[in-house]
């Protein structure tokens, strides 16, 4: 294997050097003609007014956040210091052990033999921490949309689009808070402790519970092979080319060879980190994460700072814009629209990818992780997105950055260009979050594509090793050839993974809803004991 694989390379590299252009022209040309029904399918936009369309899928995400919004009771807002908790450890004990077994008619003296007897029992519950799966799932959704995303919204819905991106960040918390919480509730768990879940799995096995099991089979494979693709395309090729251009730019190189290069370093520190599954990818993205999400809102809340004068104008023009759209072409519906989809596209609440990753967690009550992901649209949309939108508007006081009302195709330029406006050279700062947001997307989207390969092929060794030799190899293509046409047909299958997976998560709303009231239930009967004088278990663990 391992010399097939050198004479692969060995024989693709030369090529890639001398015919990018040519290689890159007929893929573009092959997709276009076989793959571009989908593509409009998936994004067929739905008419508002004259100018103002919406993608029929985004509404589907939205209408599905609002309903999960409603049936769960606002447990985006309401359970939103529970999942600090959560993820704190503070109910780490009753998650790994049960309520009942150490707080439920327990003598304070029976405590320690309970927890060494309960220890045994623990070694099987999952995979990775609470924080380790919420880093691994923010990995791969904190990215290019969080940069290049909110400057085509703003560039076209103006400064009021920053408000509906919010508003749809916080509906978004709902349907994150169901879908993962079914993605522990039917994941499997083989004899070695090793996970396997994601919307396969409580599309198969939970709506076979609801005698729909026909249906669940063909909407689970029908989510494997969209995510897969997905995988390959936007959490694999787009983001090495993306990651290929950022060095290209910071050092000025015009050799072709040296994108080659970037990109056989790209493969290979993605291949080191995959290779050791879940464990390692949540070991990675637990120290990685942090540090690009203080990196990126550190800069930006300096340029923020920096002109501190404006930050009350800045929010008269969001507050403002967002309920008269300020001449905007379209009013307001354009705003709402522009800030809705792209909030929707930046979080991929709905899209059935961050269920994978958390279904990993150690817990005994799916809910637990479910409330500990609706953390997860609030801190890519609610924060991040608003902090490059007040970078932005800030910077365009002058209007010297952007014209509001007329569409720009690169929205990283946009907010290279506000963050230089206010200090200069401080775009640097950008690209190495880029590129950062590049690695972790790519690390993360390649644990959600084995999942789907394996659920398709089997769960052998084998398997595994053959999906992470393909995927580090597309990495590589990735970086040195454009491929519009694939990126588009990818970007449509990572979308269309929606229609199957809402369809899912509202049939087992209910299942939802039982494991959400099951969990509060432990945590009553914790706080109950510890009132009563029982030790707090989690001191001893």
């Amino acid at each position: 294997m391992k010399k097939a694989l050198v004479s692969f390379v060995s024989l693709l590299f030369p090529m890639l050097i001398f015919a990018q252009d040519s290689l890159s022209d007929k893929v573009n040309v092959f997709f276009k003609d076989y793959t571009s029904w989908f593509n409009h399918f998936i994004f067929y936009e739905i008419p508002f007014s004259d100018n103002f369309q919406i993608p029929w899928v985004v509404i589907v995400l939205i209408g599905g956040a609002i309903y999960f919004t409603i049936y769960f009771k606002l447990i985006n807002f309401t359970e939103f210091l529970t999942a600090i908790r959560v993820v704190k450890g503070d109910y780490e004990d009753i998650e790994a052990m049960g309520a009942e077994e150490l707080y439920h008619g327990v003598e304070k003296h029976e405590q320690e033999d309970i927890v060494e007897e309960l220890k045994e029992e623990n070694e099987n519950l999952g995979e990775v921490s609470h924080f380790q799966a919420l880093a691994t799932a923010l990995s791969a959704t904190v990215g290019l949309g969080n940069i290049a995303g909110v400057g085509v919204a703003i560039s076209i819905g103006g400064p009021g689009a920053t408000f509906w991106m919010i508003v749809s960040g916080l509906l978004g918390m709902a349907t994150k808070f169901a879908e993962c919480t079914l993605g522990v509730k039917y994941r499997d768990i083989d004899q070695y402790g090793t996970v396997y879940g994601g919307p396969m799995y409580y599309l198969s096995k939970g709506l076979a519970e609801k005698g729909m099991s026909r249906l669940g089979k063909i909407l689970a494979v029908v989510f494997a092979i969209l995510v897969t693709g997905g995988a390959f395309g936007i959490g694999n090729m787009f983001q090495a080319n993306q990651a290929a251009a950022q060095f290209v730019n910071l050092f000025g190189w015009q050799d072709s060879g040296a994108v080659i290069w970037i990109g056989i370093v790209l493969a290979i520190l993605v291949g080191l980190v995959v290779v050791g599954g879940v464990k390692r990818i949540a070991k990675v993205t637990e120290k990685v994460v942090p540090f690009m999400a203080v990196l990126y809102v550190g800069s930006a809340l300096v340029i923020i700072g920096v002109n501190y004068a404006h930050i009350g104008d800045a929010f008269g023009l969001i507050f403002e814009g967002a309920f008269s759209g300020l001449g905007i072409a379209g009013g307001l519906v354009g705003v709402l629209i522009q800030g809705i989809q792209r909030g929707t596209f930046s979080n991929e609440a709905g899209l059935g990818s961050a269920p994978t990753a958390h279904a990993a967690v150690k817990t005994r009550y799916p809910a637990s992780e479910g409330i500990v992901a609706l953390l997860e649209p609030f801190i890519d949309t609610v924060v991040v997105c608003t902090m490059t939108a007040l970078v932005i508007i800030i910077a365009n006081f002058d209007h010297n950055v952007v014209e509001y009302g007329h569409a720009i195709t690169e929205g990283v330029t946009v907010t290279a260009a506000a963050f230089d406006a206010a200090i200069p050279h401080f775009s640097i700062v950008l690209t190495i979050a880029v590129i950062l947001f590049a690695l972790s997307t790519m690390i993360s989207w390649s644990y959600y594509g084995v999942q789907g390969w394996m659920y398709l092929f089997g769960r052998s060794p084998r398997t595994r090793m053959i999906y992470n030799i393909l995927f580090c190899i597309g990495i590589w293509v990735g970086s040195v050839i454009s491929l519009d046409a694939v990126i588009d047909f990818a970007d449509a299958m990572n979308f269309a993974m929606a229609v199957p997976n809402i369809i899912g998560v509202v049939i087992l709303a209910s299942v939802v809803r039982r494991e959400l009231k099951r969990y509060k239930e432990a945590i009553k009967i914790k706080h109950k004991a510890l009132d009563r004088g029982l030790e707090d278990v989690n001191e001893k663990l």
